[in-house]
């Protein structure tokens, strides 16, 4: 974090507190690794350095804390997003504070520092991880009041809050938590799996808005976890039909951040995954439904496209890209998010709220 330069200048008391609070005392002694095929527990009792490891694997490594059915549901996030979103937070001593995820605790613990004890609220929907989470809070001296409930009802009896922080993605803002904090009042969280968004809740309370401030991958909420088919099963369900060149290099596709994040918010029901072979880079892509397409590299720089399904996901894909380079190309940064009319009305934008180019968060 030093080396890099990721130490936000405006927040320093994020690196006092880190350096308080390191993460090994809220990671649990087990936690898993993926070996390549499957994760595999890693004790603290057996290798404990190999479980070191897996606590301190670099700035940009989750640590997976919990593993149900063959599949992560838990971990400590990576340190450079645990800062960068409580840096996004803009908190202040005194400030009242709603986090949704309690996880393993150690975000709880950074806020009470800043805040101050007893100012920190942690809702957590997994009864075991809340147990857990309230005894590693109470060995590092931290008042923090863990519940256990659904995170995107928030914690209506502490309300208002001053700030709101969610650990977890999701793809619409939940009202109660605007309801919950106070006007003037800042949440920040994961949105769409793939950035996190700092919002202002407007003075008059009835809507909330403001810019994208990251990129990183969440988990989602528990209860979207897993739930869509993949793309084999989505395939199966209908015949290509028929072929057709696609010209457009794959490779932005692969190493270009702000071209995803704009895909993400144009299409936001599309699955890409990637992978080079022999010919070339290939795209794999589906809808959670009943529409595919395969980007297949054939050799000699080509790419041919097969689809499936009554969507045309090559041809969206192509001309969602088209839109944004004609847009100039924007970063990720030039995104925002307002939430209004009760929730109902969501969307994301683009270099302004008022006048820029808008998509519906659906």
């Amino acid at each position: 974090m030093d080396q890099r330069g990721d130490w936000p200048e405006r927040s320093a008391w994020i690196r006092d507190g880190v350096d308080a609070l390191p993460r090994h005392l809220f990671a649990p002694r087990r936690v898993w690794r993926w070996d390549g095929h499957a994760y595999v527990p890693v004790d603290h009792g057996h290798d404990p350095a190999g479980w070191a490891d897996e606590v301190y694997a670099g700035p940009d490594a989750a640590t997976v804390t919990q593993v149900t059915n063959g599949l992560p549901t838990s971990s400590l996030s990576c340190q450079a997003v645990v800062v960068d979103m409580l840096d996004s937070l803009l908190l202040e001593p005194g400030h009242r504070v709603l986090e949704l995820g309690t996880g393993n605790g150690w975000d709880a613990a950074l806020l009470d520092r800043r805040a101050g004890p007893g100012l920190t609220v942690s809702v957590e929907a997994d009864p075991d991880l809340a147990e857990t989470a309230r005894r590693a809070l109470a060995a590092a001296g931290v008042m923090v009041d863990v519940q256990v409930g659904d995170g995107n009802q928030g914690w209506a009896p502490k309300a208002p809050y001053d700030r709101v922080i969610a650990t977890y993605a999701v793809e619409r803002i939940p009202w109660a938590w605007v309801e919950q904090v106070k006007p003037g009042g800042r949440i920040v969280t994961p949105w769409g799996r793939l950035g996190h968004v700092a919002l202002t809740v407007a003075d008059d309370g009835r809507s909330a808005t403001g810019w994208v401030q990251g990129l990183a991958q969440f988990m989602p909420d528990r209860r979207t976890l897993h739930a869509e088919p993949g793309f084999t099963q989505v395939r199966a369900g209908s015949e290509p039909d028929g072929e057709q060149p696609f010209v457009r290099d794959l490779a932005p596709l692969r190493d270009d951040v702000h071209l995803r994040f704009a895909l993400r918010v144009a299409l936001p029901d599309l699955r890409i995954a990637l992978a080079e072979d022999a010919d070339g880079l290939n795209a794999w892509i589906h809808d959670a439904r009943q529409s595919w397409a395969v980007l297949s590299a054939v050799g000699g720089g080509r790419t041919i496209a097969l689809q499936g399904g009554p969507r045309r996901l090559a041809d969206e894909l192509e001309a969602a890209w088209n839109t944004w380079l004609e847009q100039g190309a924007p970063d990720l940064y030039d995104f925002g998010m307002t939430v209004t009319d009760s929730g109902t009305a969501q969307y994301m934008w683009v270099n302004d709220s008022q006048s820029g180019p808008r998509w519906p968060v659906t």
